[in-house]
């Protein structure tokens, strides 16, 4: 190989390098971001017609975007090598095929359990030199004693500088957006704080099932599937103070301040400000689906489907202002949002009848959306009174950039990866601090046998999770 710069992809054959990020090195081939002479080897187990599986998951998602000239150059990036990431002789042809190649990207699109192996046999064939980089996907073990394994082997072969941690909600444009609709706009800093704010709420609904997932969600949950990485790093994005700048550390520190913050919520607390859940059989779509041990072979499970969790930031910012977590499979409709619940006016000289408060609401899928709740007189002649009703801004990213493809997010994530810039990944004090409130909360579920409650596919969740609001004088935004 004679290119200076090299990305390495492990798993290569797999669902999420053919569906995510092949597709995205495609793209980003196509509007001539990838680096110059950068060469892209694949490795999985099997012999495979490597170029021919790449371009098929490519047309697949590219559809009418597809280009031919953009795939030929892409095409002559390609290379593969078939063997086993356990085994030395990998590692060898690796070493031949990286020869001459001073920056490296080794992306592990494969299981956290063969995180460790990898980077060790990387460092012990020579190819963890100076110049090389690792990128890692979530989740990075299974609780805080499984991290630090992980962790460790990673730092023995790889400085923290060198560790990309990948949280694929943070390569999204909405998230992002987060940081430029906080700090890029005077409205809203000087109320974002717990005197004009009531709550906040975060759901990640899903309609599907585990399905075929499911040997790998049973052992994971909700809780740890979602909440440790996606749902706590949105949390550090709506909840953070104002970084200095937008170096990578300085938007770090601020995350990890937030979840340093966190309220502990362990078995004392688990009864009162958590819900746990299970699928069973119902409908999605009106057609019947299985319920979530009838998806394997049968037989019983605890693992949580659904979780809710009514979280507290200990801070000047933000004591007494409630967090609502909310996430779940085979629920009504597929959603991901955040609402930033405002406080009413403190006196009203209307009519409090249909007086609602204003709030944000920030959407990040199926379609993504930021909207503004504020109130608007009525057309009308009534002498009653003025009549007001809520209406909304709306500032809808497809519509507003109606010419521009709507990226994938796993571009952002390897362009950053492949230019070495780390704002958007995840540091390890972060991912440590995170483990260690989740897994509070699995060991406070555990001691007080808390077991899921059941919910039939396709509704909204159990019916305790209303509870975790109502307590509070607040409701879930559907």
């Amino acid at each position: 190989m004679n290119h200076s710069k090299a990305l390495v992809i492990f798993g290569a054959t797999g669902d999420l390098a053919q569906k995510m990020l092949f597709p995205s090195l495609y793209f980003l081939e196509a509007d001539g971001l990838l680096p110059e002479g950068i060469s892209i080897l694949g490795t999985a187990r099997g012999e495979v017609d490597f170029a021919g599986k790449v371009q098929a998951s490519v047309k697949e998602r590219a559809g009418a975007d597809f280009s031919e000239q953009a795939w030929a150059r892409f095409a002559k990036r390609l290379d593969y090598v078939a063997g086993d990431a356990q085994q030395d002789d990998l590692y060898k042809a690796l070493a031949a095929k990286l020869k001459g190649a001073q920056e490296i990207v080794f992306y592990l699109a494969v299981s956290p359990d063969f995180f460790g192996a990898i980077a060790l046999h990387l460092k012990a064939a020579g190819l963890a030199h100076k110049g090389a980089r690792i990128a890692v996907e979530k989740p990075l073990g299974h609780d805080l004693p499984s991290c630090l394994k992980i962790e460790q082997a990673l730092e023995t072969a790889f400085t923290e500088d060198r560790i990309f941690r990948v949280d694929h909600y943070l390569g999204k444009e909405t998230v992002q957006n987060l940081l430029a609709l906080r700090f890029a706009n005077t409205l809203f800093e000087p109320l974002w704080n717990k005197d004009s704010i009531e709550h906040v709420q975060i759901t990640v609904a899903e309609t599907v099932g585990a399905g075929g997932r499911w040997s790998y969600y049973d052992h994971y949950g909700a809780l740890r599937d979602i909440v440790q990485n996606h749902m706590l790093q949105l949390l550090c994005l709506i909840a953070m103070e104002v970084p200095a700048n937008l170096e990578p550390d300085s938007v770090r520190n601020e995350k990890v301040k937030v979840l340093r913050s966190l309220r502990p919520i362990g078995a004392g607390e688990v009864e009162s400000q958590t819900v746990r859940g299970q699928y069973t059989k119902g409908y999605t779509d009106g057609a019947a689906v299985p319920g979530y041990t009838q998806e394997k072979d049968g037989g019983e499970s605890d693992t949580e489907t659904f979780a809710a969790i009514a979280a507290h930031i200990d801070n000047w910012r933000w004591a007494g202002v409630p967090f609502y977590l909310r996430t779940g499979k085979r629920l009504a409709s597929r959603s991901t949002q955040i609402v930033v619940q405002f406080r009413p006016v403190p006196h009203s000289i209307f009519s409090r009848r249909g007086l609602v408060a204003n709030r944000l609401t920030i959407r990040l899928q199926p379609e993504e959306e930021i909207s503004l709740s504020l109130m608007n007189k009525t057309p009308s002649l009534d002498q009653g009174g003025m009549q007001l009703k809520p209406l909304s801004l709306n500032l809808n990213l497809i519509d507003a950039y109606k010419k521009t493809r709507r990226r994938i997010a796993y571009e952002r994530i390897l362009l950053d990866a492949l230019a070495g810039n780390q704002t958007l990944f995840v540091r390890r004090d972060e991912t440590e601090t995170a483990w260690a409130w989740v897994d509070a909360i699995a060991d406070g579920w555990k001691d007080r046998e808390m077991k899921p409650l059941p919910y039939a596919a396709g509704s909204s969740g159990p019916p305790a999770q209303y509870a975790l609001t109502e307590r509070n004088g607040d409701a879930w935004v559907e």
